[in-house]
């Protein structure tokens, strides 16, 4: 199996999460898209994946696969041994449930506060992510407030259990913590207030499958292109 991707980048996070939880590491070959450069915004990109979004799966057979929450049911029944995206019907509704707040009223929120109210990731990327409109900045500024509110709420959820849809740690985790880890990116901190889902997050981080993986750091290239 192939995965296009990007480290340093939230939904390649998520899928490396996956991997390293079901212990699927050895089995995959990597190959990194130029985010930056537009890359995946290019004709060749968009053959395989016409939403032009990374993570992109590729199976042995040629079957792609795209979208975070597709990938991570994929990989994670394999094994005919789902941990992250539940076992029961009842699981399975409710990590969905919650796997869906996390990416609206966290992640995408974050995402839109990021590439249209403030510099982004550069020019090339931004022209395709920045339309030329009057209010952008202004809507990119309201998805920042979206953000801090959804940060908020799970800080509530987070008050009466152990993870994001219950008892187990589960994809929802996985959205929660990629999108916290873009805030910090985004310069969106955690109010100080927010102590159920500081500690979430410092228990998350200690988990071996986020641990040293969770992908938090642009690659050096990425930094010089950057300006840092």
């Amino acid at each position: 199996m192939k995965i296009y991707d990007r480290p340093g980048f939230p939904n390649p996070t998520r899928i490396r999460i996956v991997l390293a939880q079901k212990g699927l590491d050895s089995d995959i070959a990597f190959e990194s898209v130029d985010l930056i450069g537009a890359q995946h915004k290019g004709d060749a990109f968009l053959a395989k994946n016409p939403s032009g979004v990374l993570p992109l799966l590729e199976l042995d057979d040629g079957t792609l696969i795209a979208e975070s929450t597709a990938i991570t049911e994929y990989l994670d029944n394999l094994d005919g041994n789902p941990v992250l995206t539940g076992k029961t019907p009842k699981e399975k509704g409710l990590i969905h449930m919650m796997q869906r707040r996390a990416e609206s009223e966290l992640l995408d929120a974050v995402g839109i506060y990021f590439h249209h109210a403030t510099p982004g990731l550069g020019s090339e990327l931004q022209k395709h992510k920045s339309p030329e409109w009057e209010h952008r900045k202004e809507w990119g500024e309201r998805e920042g407030d979206k953000a801090i509110k959804g940060m908020r709420y799970f800080d509530e959820v987070l008050r009466d259990r152990a993870f994001v849809a219950g008892d187990i740690f589960s994809m929802a985790d996985i959205t929660v913590f990629a999108g916290l880890a873009f805030a910090d990116a985004a310069g969106i901190p955690i109010a100080e207030e927010l102590v159920a889902l500081k500690a979430w997050r410092a228990k998350v981080s200690e988990l071996p499958a986020v641990k040293n993986r969770s992908g938090q750091h642009f690659e050096a290239e990425d930094l010089r292109r950057l300006g840092f």
